[in-house]
């Protein structure tokens, strides 16, 4: 695991910003589950690679997604967002003909986002982590 308070730098911005992003399936239906949420996962770690992304923790649970990353501040985390959501729903949709039949779209317009930093990483880390023995 590496140290949460590394710095990261692009060419003319050095950087250390974390998010905790959280969003849910429409109506918070809980459809992500039976495959759908390692297809998910896998989505969601092949995107971020050629966005130069750093996933630090990825929970799915049924009804909604955990994500802590690090986000180049000029790329913006609300692209980042709207990039992984358009991304697996269409893959998802068109894999798993069964979202369609459920859901008129698979995500919410709506998310959370939370900066995080420090010390709080590893509270919210230990958080994520213990969502699916609750």
């Amino acid at each position: 695991m590496r140290k949460l308070q590394e710095y990261k730098q692009n060419s003319n911005v050095t950087y250390s910003c974390k998010y905790h992003v959280v969003w849910c399936p429409k109506y918070r239906r809980k459809v992500l589950m039976d495959g759908v949420e390692e297809r998910l996962q896998q989505i969601l770690r092949e995107s971020v690679v050629e966005l130069q992304v750093e996933i630090i923790e990825l929970e799915i649970m049924p009804d909604h997604v955990h994500l802590i990353c690090e986000v180049d501040p000029q790329f913006g985390i609300h692209r980042l967002v709207k990039l992984l959501k358009g991304r697996s729903s269409r893959i998802l949709r068109k894999e798993y003909p069964k979202l369609k039949s459920r859901l008129p779209t698979l995500w919410t317009n709506s998310y959370f986002v939370s900066t995080v930093g420090g010390s709080p990483t590893a509270a919210i880390k230990q958080y994520i982590e213990q969502q699916k023995n609750v």
